[in-house]
């Protein structure tokens, strides 16, 4: 049966938030050179001025205007989010999508080398790295992306042995169809649901992890990220400028996670019907329970005791 994803997540009401707070970050990073009046670099000259006309979320201790730094984190966690989710989901293609198909030394090989991963403490790893790369974007994204594959390698690789056995991919082996062909052309079609709701959970965690990672000091200084922005906030906690620093930059890295976590709850529903009906269903909890507590025939004749 077939299932319009799309259509689904746009009539869920935590469908539409999410996709309506990732679009207005999508809008804030794209927009980012024409919504702000100054550079996000710029020394302005005026320290710790308060939100107004002039700097709408006011300027840090450099002078710096917060509100386009604000706009241009965006665009860092976009595209940190986005290419790790990106790179990281291929990678679990390949080795989830091999291991399956090739079966044997490659599936064993290829599941110790994930289960060595997922032992790893990522957050750790991933610190110490960058302490000593200081990675930019690209970097970063690569860095992330060897983090987070291994968990949606075990979700492909058992997908893909179910996909495989059935008709129409048995019949292209018949026909003498590689591994490879039938993981392009009948396999990963199958998988469209599932590769996007790894792809929204990896985004979330890059972004997290991203921030993370910044707010610590452990990234390239000259990458204006919102957890540099907090961590740098942080050390003027004193005075009021927390106010108009500390706030929006938390505030937008809620709001990103809040969207993604939506946009992937809806995601969840649209893929599971049984999910979906019983959420549609106010009373779906008591027929749960009539269902397993069957009462027995003629029970209504019996009345209490006075």
């Amino acid at each position: 049966m077939h299932i319009n994803y799309w259509g689904e997540v746009k009539r869920d009401g935590f469908g539409c938030a999410g996709l309506a707070m990732l679009a207005l970050l999508a809008f804030m990073a794209a927009g980012a050179p024409i919504l702000s009046q100054y550079p996000p670099a710029e020394y302005t000259g005026a320290i710790f001025q308060p939100p107004s006309a002039q700097y709408w979320l006011g300027t840090n201790d450099v002078g710096q205007d917060i509100w386009a730094q604000l706009l241009y984190g965006a665009r860092t966690t976009l595209a940190v989010g986005s290419g790790a989710a990106l790179l990281s989901l291929l990678l679990s293609i390949l080795a989830g999508g091999l291991a399956a198909m090739a079966g044997g030394f490659w599936d064993r090989a290829l599941m110790r080398l994930v289960d060595a991963l997922i032992v790893i403490p990522p957050v750790i790893v991933a610190i110490l790295a960058a302490a000593y790369f200081r990675p930019g974007i690209t970097m970063l994204i690569v860095l992330l992306s060897a983090f987070l594959w291994p968990d949606g390698a075990r979700m492909v690789r058992s997908q893909v042995l179910s996909v495989k056995e059935r008709m129409h991919v048995s019949a292209a082996r018949t026909f003498g169809a590689g591994w490879l062909y039938l993981l392009l052309r009948h396999v990963i079609p199958e998988l469209g649901p599932v590769l996007t709701a790894i792809m929204v959970l990896n985004f979330r965690r890059a972004v997290f992890m991203e921030a993370g990672l910044s707010f610590l000091g452990v990234s390239d200084p000259a990458v204006i990220s919102w957890g540099k922005m907090m961590q740098q906030a942080l050390s003027f906690s004193y005075l009021e400028v927390w106010k108009w620093w500390l706030i929006p930059a938390g505030a937008a890295l809620s709001m990103t996670i809040a969207a993604l976590t939506c946009t992937g709850f809806a995601l969840e529903k649209t893929m599971n019907p049984r999910l979906k009906k019983e959420m549609r269903s106010g009373n779906a909890c008591n027929k749960r329970i009539d269902c397993i507590v069957q009462r027995p025939a003629g029970f209504e004749r019996y009345k209490p005791y006075p």
